[in-house]
């Protein structure tokens, strides 16, 4: 089985185009880093980069397609819409496709309010195995075939400030996850985890705590061996670290769009096992 998985494709719209007002001042800190920092330059292709990842699938036969959040800049409503366009029919099969939000789509409080992210990709936060949510939709599972799983987890919170991007699970979800891999329904398949924030940076270690995933060793714990691989997003880095038995692989599939360095991963699944995975470059 094969599974693309790709994150933080950050759909921009033109935010001097839109009245200030409306954008509030989370938004209006975020033009330096829109302007100064390059982000929009960077990103002016980026739902073109992102339909190229989508028609990947029909190249590579894909069984299943996995996008770890961070589909927009700053959670504006046309960036969601830029987002869902660009996916396709691919976004409208919750048997093919699976999307989790990041924390630039929670990134204000009336976006998290309002639903925003629910309002356009809700219908793929739905379970096979519903009686293990534990908070709203997650965590959620999708069983894929007969030889794997895949499991939503809910990491992003709507930041205090902006400069603070770190993401916590909580234990209710833990716990719901704790007890859905106990399932007999889950026996003979492997595990797919798809959190937004990294449980490791590309050096193996803990991230900062102000961008890291605070309870990343109690999720670790959970997945020991190569059944499990947690899917990350956060860091804009493209790194892979190898299962052991203690812990998980640990795919993170950088940001995927950014200009000069798209690309997803090619994650392969044999026997019940997360055999490994290769990075790719779309087609643009």
């Amino acid at each position: 089985m094969r599974f693309i998985h790709c994150s933080d494709v950050h759909i921009t719209d033109d935010y001097f185009a839109l009245p200030l007002r409306r954008l509030g001042w989370r938004r209006w800190v975020a033009l330096v880093e829109l302007t100064v920092g390059g982000r929009a330059k960077r990103y002016a292709r980026a739902p073109h980069a992102l339909s190229a990842i989508a028609r990947e699938v029909q190249r590579h036969a894909a069984d299943h397609f996995i996008l770890s959040g961070d589909l927009t800049a700053y959670a504006l409503d046309s960036e969601f819409r830029g987002a869902r366009e660009a996916l396709g029919a691919l976004a409208d099969d919750p048997r093919r496709c699976t999307i989790i939000p990041g924390n630039h789509d929670v990134y204000t409080p009336g976006s998290h309010r309002k639903g925003r992210f629910a309002s356009h990709f809700g219908h793929l936060l739905e379970s096979d195995l519903p009686e293990y949510r534990r908070e709203g939709a997650f965590p959620f599972v999708r069983l894929v075939g007969t030889e794997a799983a895949v499991v939503g987890l809910l990491s992003a919170r709507v930041p205090l400030s902006p400069g603070l991007s770190y993401g916590t699970i909580g234990d209710a979800q833990l716990a719901g996850l704790e007890a859905l891999l106990k399932d007999p329904r889950l026996d003979g398949r492997a595990v797919l985890v798809v959190v937004h924030h990294a449980p490791l940076t590309r050096k193996g270690e803990a991230d900062h705590w102000h961008h890291g995933l605070r309870d990343a060793q109690a999720l670790l714990r959970l997945l020991p061996g190569p059944r499990y691989a947690v899917l990350h997003g956060h860091i804009h880095h493209r790194y892979h670290h190898p299962a052991t038995t203690e812990r998980p692989h640990i795919f993170g599939a950088g940001s995927s769009t950014e200009a000069g360095r798209e690309g997803y991963w090619l994650i392969e699944v044999a026997g019940g096992q997360v055999v490994g995975g290769q990075p790719q470059t779309p087609a643009l």
